[in-house]
């Protein structure tokens, strides 16, 4: 029996969605392979124990660094201690290539929360920019930054 069994602050019993869990072992298995519900449970079981002990390695590794958020890099060195080596490069290559995922969705969320197009908004930056220059102009080229940034 696992130590992490009925120890949840909740009460409640830990799962994996039913739905997921039947996913990805179907995206696995060949399509002539059928699983029963003894062993699709006992999938479920294996799993939340892994994640149970791989979140608890993560949680010391980043306690030894004296953070209070467990990182990537902390993940990725608790499957290292753990001797999970065979996994790390793909895994890097996952986790690279997510974080370049969430630089482009960053990029692209400053536009769209602005609901205006990348031509408006280079437009309106343009227009900011020349009112600064006849701001400066119109003070005189001995006016000082601190008396445009007054005005």
């Amino acid at each position: 029996m696992s130590e992490f069994q009925g120890n949840s602050n909740t009460g409640e019993d830990l799962s994996l969605p039913k739905a997921t869990v039947q996913k990805i072992i179907g995206e696995i298995l060949p399509k002539d392979i059928a699983i029963s519900k003894e062993a699709r449970e006992a999938i479920t079981e294996c799993s939340i124990e892994f994640i149970m002990i791989l979140s608890t390695q993560s949680n010391d590794v980043a306690e030894k660094e004296a953070k209070k958020t467990i990182a990537s890099d902390h993940v990725v060195k608790a499957l290292e201690e753990l001797g999970f080596h065979n996994y790390l490069e793909i895994i890097n290559r996952i986790l690279d290539e997510h974080k370049e995922l969430l630089k482009g969705k960053e990029k692209r969320n400053k536009f769209q929360n602005s609901g205006l197009s990348e031509e408006e908004l280079l437009r309106q930056q343009e227009e900011l920019f020349k009112k600064s220059r006849d701001r400066l102009q119109s003070n005189g080229s001995g006016g000082s930054f601190s008396e445009i940034k007054n005005e």
